[in-house]
């Protein structure tokens, strides 16, 4: 089953999609997201989010300024105080 994954800024929604896995760069170290994960919550560090679409796919990055990240019954939402392009 698919994890569903959001990604917001103040200003927009920049992504709503369904994926496979999402690789978040927490305050703490990454953390990667798969459906069923337990709900969640961290801030989240400058760098990579790692958006996997299927198993075995290579990842498409989008660079994140700060923010946090919850993951709850609607699967992943990262909400990023900014977005890299």
């Amino acid at each position: 089953m698919p994890l569903h994954f959001e990604l917001v800024t103040p200003v927009k929604q920049v992504r709503s999609e369904d994926v496979h896995m999402v690789v978040v760069p927490g305050t703490d170290g990454e953390f990667g997201v798969l459906e069923g994960h337990a709900p969640f919550m961290s801030t989240i560090r400058d760098g990579a989010v790692q958006i996997y679409r299927t198993e075995g796919a290579a990842a498409e990055i989008i660079e994140v300024r700060g923010g946090f990240a919850e993951v709850g019954e609607n699967g992943l939402t990262v909400l990023a105080e900014h977005v890299e392009g």
